[in-house]
This record gives structure tokens, C-alpha cells and sequence, in this order.
């Protein structure tokens, strides 16, 4: 029964996406659109109605005393956020910072609900501690339950904090009072304005683009904030910025002109065998026929990247943003992926913790693992992270 649910939320997520990328014709279409349409408009009020409380300090935020850089989108993903938060991390701790990175954990496992209720009814979700994933020294959690990226993070950064829950401030509270932390990363912190006081608010966005797909606020497109909200922003990040980039320069500086700029691309580093942990190198795909498996927002860049590797790109598989793969649609791929004639399935770090067990191994399946690299204002990086560390 859970899974026929999860297969229909899927199918029906699907669509609407489709929809709000003009993929989709037809009169049930049609309506739909119009529907989005009209719920953006509520949406954009929403969001402008909140931020005003915030400033206006109706509605309450807190400050925690320690420094605080947060991490975010003016999109609803898509921009490779992650690998830039754990560039931040590494970073700070590496000169001397005790960092922990603090994320709401999209679509991790939740309490049971019998428990969730009562925690409510007797006013315990101030009191209930966070899911800790790292505690700076070991991985705790499986990745259904602590969610994709903050496992991501927990596996990539060994020595650093990792938290998940809804409520950054008393996550915060939690990493400082019991790990002794003195920098807090809000991972997708932007819209976060309960927690004030940040040293650092850095935007990411997509040169391809930019400002969502069409312009327009959730539902109907895919931006959280109109472009102008970068006034707010100290640092914005540019990714897969390997291209022009004057014009949308121009835009971000019209929108913020004390902003810092920094281009970045997402550098393939080597590739790991999902099941064995075997590494190999970048020329693993050179000249071999690939199967490429993918469940994120934008899965158009990575497999484009494994065509400039010298991949060729025999099948495509792609599912929904945050799909967790169940053991028949591996092997489905796999027996896919066999009659093309591929020599081996390559899928996303960020995929690859959401794979299940398996027995078959008859077609290596491999992740890519990928870093950020700064193409230009490397020095603003840097300026930044010398900024926190000697405040």
C-alpha cells in the first residue's frame, strides 16, 4: 500500500513538474497551469508578508552568539548546493573553526506519528534533541533517516558536526551546548529568518538558469523569493558558470551591488563503486558505452558531464528529486543497461546513499564524485572564510 502511495505522489509530482516546465499540452494541463498560476501570486504575497514580520520583529528570531553562515537557493534545488556547503566546512575546519552544519532534512524519516503527537501535545518539541548524523567522529544515521544531503556531508566530512531538524535555532543551541561548536553552516538557509545575526548569507544560482525556469514564484515556476531578495544576499555563487557570464553578472550587481561574486563549476574528482568502495579514475569512462541513473532536480548537467568525460551515453533512467530506488528498479536498470550493451551504470553521490542492498554485480555501478572549483573570485572565497575565522 506504501509503495503504490509513493509511486502515485511520484506520478502526480511528476506531472506537475512537467506542467511547470511547459512539457505537458492539453486541457487538464491547461487548468492546472492557470491553478499554479493563481497559487503563485498567493505564494509571492506569502513570502514578502513573512519577511516584513520578521523585520519588523512580530514574529520572533533568535540570535546564538557564535558565528553563523547560511547556505541557500532563490530556487527550489537544482543548483548543487551541497558540495558548496561542504566546501565551507572544510574550509573553516580545516583553519581551526568546530563547525556543524545544521539541516532540515528534506524528506528523512520522521518520528512515528503516535510519537510526533504526543511530543506536541505536551509541548516536547522544544525539548526533543535533533537527529545528530555525525557527531564530528562517526557516521550515526542511515540515509532514509537522516535524508540525502546531511548524510552526504556526514560521509564526505569525517570530523564535522552534522544535525538534522526542522528548527535550526534549538539545532544550533544543540551543537554548541553539547560539541562545543563556534560556527554553524544553515545548509538551504536563506529562507531561514528565525535565526538572525548571520555573518554570512551566500546565494546560489544556475547559470543556465538563473531565475527558475520561467520567472515565476512556486507553483507555478520555481523560485522561493523574486530576484530582487538578492539584496539580502553577501556572496553569490554562480555554478556550472563554464560559459558566458557577463549578463547575468550585470543582473545579480542590479540586484546587489556590494555582493561578492564567485563563478564555480562542479569538478569531477574520481569515481567509487557504490557497493565495493572501489575507486577509480576519470578515464573509467573513456570510450565505454554508459547507463546513467539519476533522481535530482536537474539531472541534465550530469549526464552531460559524464559525455565530456568520454562516456557514451547509452540509456538514461531518471527518476523524481529525492527518489528513494527500491531493489527492482536497480535491477530493472541493470538488465536495461545490459541489453544496450553498457559496460557499467554511473549515478550521483547524492543518489547513491538512497541505493538499496543488492546481490548482482554482473554491471559495476559506480558514483561520481565531484568537488567545487572556483573559476573566478577565489580571493572573495578566501576573504570570507578569514573573515569568520578571525572575527
Amino acid at each position: 500500500m506504501r509503495e503504490y502511495f509513493l509511486t502515485w505522489t511520484e506520478s502526480l509530482e511528476q506531472f506537475v513538474l512537467d506542467v511547470i516546465y511547459g512539457q505537458r499540452s492539453g486541457k487538464r494541463a491547461a487548468l492546472l497551469r492557470i491553478t499554479l498560476y493563481s497559487l503563485s501570486k498567493v505564494f509571492t504575497v506569502a513570502v514578502k508578508a513573512r519577511l516584513f514580520l520578521y523585520n519588523a520583529r512580530i514574529l520572533r528570531d533568535s540570535t546564538l552568539g557564535v558565528q553563523v553562515i547560511a547556505v541557500g537557493n532563490l530556487t527550489a534545488g537544482g543548483t548543487g548546493k551541497t558540495p558548496v556547503v561542504e566546501k565551507f566546512a572544510r574550509e573553516l575546519q580545516d583553519a581551526g573553526r568546530k563547525v556543524a552544519i545544521l539541516s532540515r532534512g528534506y524528506r528523512s524519516k520522521p518520528a512515528p506519528l503516535h510519537e510526533r503527537f504526543v511530543n506536541k501535545l505536551l509541548l516536547r518539541d522544544e525539548i526533543t534533541p535533533p537527529k545528530v548524523v555525525s557527531d564530528g567522529k562517526s557516521l550515526l544515521l542511515d540515509s532514509e533517516t537522516a535524508g540525502d544531503e546531511p548524510y552526504m556531508l556526514a560521509s564526505n566530512l569525517k570530523d564535522v558536526v552534522v544535525l538534522v531538524d526542522k528548527d535550526r535555532v534549538k539545532a544550533g543551541r544543540y551543537a554548541i551546548d553539547k560539541f562545543g561548536c563556534d560556527t554553524l553552516l544553515l545548509d538551504d538557509g536563506f529562507q531561514y529568518w528565525k535565526l538572525r545575526g548571520r555573518r554570512r548569507d551566500v546565494v546560489l544560482i544556475d547559470r543556465q538558469q538563473p531565475f527558475g525556469n520561467n520567472g515565476k514564484l512556486l507553483p507555478r515556476g520555481t523560485l522561493r523569493e523574486p530576484p530582487s531578495h538578492l539584496s539580502r544576499a553577501h556572496i553569490v555563487f554562480i555554478t556550472k558558470s563554464d560559459g558566458d557570464t557577463e549578463e547575468l553578472r550585470g543582473k545579480i550587481s542590479k540586484y546587489n551591488p556590494k555582493a561578492s561574486i564567485i563563478e564555480c563549476v562542479h569538478s569531477p574528482l574520481y569515481f567509487e563503486d557504490v557497493f565495493t568502495g572501489e575507486q577509480a579514475g576519470l578515464d573509467l569512462l573513456n570510450g565505454r558505452k554508459i547507463a546513467a541513473l539519476s533522481g535530482i532536480a536537474l539531472p541534465v548537467s550530469f549526464e552531460e558531464s559524464l559525455i565530456s568525460l568520454g562516456g557514451d551515453l547509452v540509456y538514461t533512467k531518471r527518476f523524481v528529486d529525492h527518489h528513494r530506488f527500491s531493489q527492482q528498479e536497480i535491477l530493472n536498470v541493470i538488465n536495461r543497461g545490459k541489453t544496450r550493451l553498457a559496460n557499467c551504470i554511473v549515478t550521483t553521490q547524492k543518489d547513491a546513499v538512497r541505493f538499496p542492498k543488492i546481490d548482482r554485480r554482473d554491471l559495476p555501478i559506480y558514483f561520481m564524485r565531484v568537488e567545487i572549483k572556483i573559476l573566478k573570485g577565489a580571493k572573495n572565497f578566501q576573504d570570507c572564510v578569514r573573515q569568520i575565522c578571525f572575527h
